[in-house]
């Protein structure tokens, strides 16, 4: 085995002094000897080639690296503007635009930004945990102070490069370029509506970042505990519990790179869950395959029969692997609800379709449980989880089946029960669906409309006006058509005829030239005129981290006790940041 360069040079180090002092005291030389009444050379040695104590599980020797969130920044430009753009006084920002885009050969940039179809941006982006380059991520758009720009609908932010940016001994230190982005701005005027003029110049790129490093996670070795061998043995031990096949080649996740660094791969059925992942690696037991595992699984059972320990308890199991089944299908059949759905999301992860009924049924039931059901429910492999989360399409929960669609479509299988109409830039579900019929709206991941239950028809009255130049009559000779127009300054008129419904409307949209915020301005605009009678949903997706109220089994504020109409959440307070629900939600 090959040992660490820190420890040879630790090794060699006193080895030397040892002979050197052991040559001098032979010789006869008055030298006083450093080791009188302290630890003899080898001894010294012997201490330090010692493999520490091996501990019970991984976590006791190790802490968790890489599950930050990174923020990332830069500044760019938005063009396609119907005249609301608008230049920016001279600032560092402006200077670092212009560099940027002359590192392009972009031809007499000054001027450009001076355009009236043109305007600067800050463009902000966080990156998860666990993210692969490649991996789409939203970028958040702000439009800096002293602007003379008055509304980014329609406007398409040009490429851009964002980095981490950190002030180090009164100097800002930039990193490589961590993510690169472009694509169509929707503005939060769009989705909140409002009166507040600077809704306008804000938004957000949907899916439209790029990462560009693989985010790597890995373990840290406490220091009692660093050692080559054992940094290996705890690696192995994590490769026996969590592997993959690559073909018909075996590999684990952990790689033991340093005496006290382990590297950790992401498993694909936890690339929704890192933070789980995380916490099953930190109850491997550190020996592997154990020989007292009887013993702890008579112990966890135990465990698992109390609501206070049951959630450690199944975790500690799931982390054994295929010897701790028995013992979760047995807790499978305790009458608290609590302890079932530990149980079925310990046995999802072990992809066991045991799991799948008490699955279902804690997201359909229960708001505590529904975000974490319904991702497991995701990573799980086979046709059976895939019909499990289709049914919960049919859930009276508004969030239940909005949630239920996101993890459709994000499966590799999704599309073989669900497929979108692609309508421009926009992705239409009309999904069949028991329960009162809404349209959900999407403010993050992608430009996205579901439509559940009938397509609802839109009944106006005399007219509907979006931004843009776009207006939406009734045809005179048909109630069931409607005509939508574009009538932009400078450029052709446009006109399409569409079936009075909800996907005629984003039809109509897109074939005049639209794009998803016009889309969701004319929905909004529509439900508050009352031409549409159906919900209109703003991203209805479960909740992480829900509290589970042992003594309330269904809880007042459980959103299928809502009426579907009218479910457009309340504007965030003052003394909230807007933003953070927008980056909240985007981690559900």
């Amino acid at each position: 085995m090959v040992v660490n360069n820190r420890l040879q040079r630790r090794a060699f180090v006193s080895l030397l002094i040892g002979v050197t002092l052991g040559s001098a005291v032979s010789t006869g030389c008055n030298v006083m000897n450093p080791w009188k009444d302290k630890e003899e050379p080898n001894a010294k040695l012997d201490k330090l080639l010692k493999v520490p104590e091996m501990p019970d599980l991984v976590r006791q020797a190790t802490i968790p690296h890489g599950l930050t969130f990174v923020s990332v920044e830069g500044v760019a430009a938005v063009n396609r503007l119907p005249g609301t753009g608008g230049s920016v006084p001279p600032s560092g920002l402006r200077d670092e635009l212009i560099d940027e885009m002359k590192k392009h050969e972009v031809p007499d940039p000054s001027l450009f930004l001076e355009l009236p179809e043109t305007a600067l941006v800050r463009v902000q982006a966080i990156i998860p945990p666990g993210v692969r380059r490649g991996d789409p991520i939203d970028l958040r758009i702000i439009s800096p102070p002293q602007t003379s720009a008055t509304d980014f609908n329609g406007g398409w932010l040009m490429d851009t490069r964002l980095r981490q940016q950190q002030t180090l001994s009164g100097m800002v230190r930039r990193s490589d370029v961590l993510v690169v982005g472009t694509g169509q701005i929707f503005t939060r005027a769009d989705s909140e509506g409002g009166e507040d003029m600077n809704l306008k110049i804000q938004g957000v790129v949907l899916g439209g970042g790029r990462v560009q490093q693989d985010r790597k996670l890995g373990l840290v070795i406490r220091p009692e505990y660093q050692h080559v061998k054992l940094s290996a043995k705890l690696a192995e031990a994590i490769n026996q519990r969590l592997y993959f096949y690559d073909g018909a080649t075996r590999g684990g996740i952990a790689t033991a790179r340093e005496d006290d660094f382990i590297e950790i791969g992401v498993h694909p059925r936890y690339r929704r869950n890192i933070h789980r992942m995380m916490a099953v690696i930190g109850n491997v037991v550190a020996a592997g395959v154990a020989t007292d595992t009887q013993h702890r699984l008579i112990d966890l059972g135990k465990k698992m029969n109390e609501p206070t320990t049951a959630a450690d308890a199944a975790m500690q199991l799931e982390a054994l692997g295929e010897p701790a089944v028995p013992t979760l299908l047995e807790a499978m059949k305790n009458p608290d609800d609590e302890i079932r759905f530990y149980a079925a999301e310990a046995l999802a992860y072990l992809d066991r379709s045991e799991s799948i009924e008490a699955l279902e049924k804690a997201a359909a039931d229960q708001p505590a449980f529904r975000y974490s059901a319904i991702v497991a429910l995701e990573g799980m492999d086979g046709r059976a989880s895939l019909d499990a989360l289709q049914r919960l399409t049919n859930k009276p929960s508004i969030e239940t089946r909005y949630g239920a669609l996101r993890s459709i479509r994000r499966r590799s299988d999704g599309q073989v029960v669900m497929r979108p109409v692609k309508m421009g830039g926009v992705d239409f579900y009309h999904v069949t669906s028991e329960g009162p019929s809404f349209i959900a709206v999407s403010v993050a991941d992608r430009p996205e409309i579901a439509c559940f239950g009938e397509d609802a028809p839109i009944k106006i009255t005399d007219f509907l006006m979006g931004p843009g130049g776009l207006i939406v009559r009734p045809e005179k000779d048909d109630p069931t058509k409607m005509r939508v127009s574009r009538f932009r300054p400078g450029h052709e008129d446009k006109r399409a005829t569409v079936p009075a419904t909800i996907s005629g409307l984003i039809s109509g949209v897109t074939l005049t030239g639209g794009d998803y915020g016009t889309c969701v301005s004319l929905l909004r605009n529509a439900k508050s005129n009352q031409f549409i009678t159906c919900g209109l949903a703003i991203d209805p997706l479960p909740q992480a981290m829900r509290t589970y109220h042992r003594d309330d089994k269904q809880s007042p504020s459980d959103p299928a006790n809502l009426p579907p109409d009218n479910f457009t959440p309340e504007p965030p307070k003052e003394s909230e940041s807007p933003w953070w629900v927008w980056w909240k939600r985007s981690e559900a």
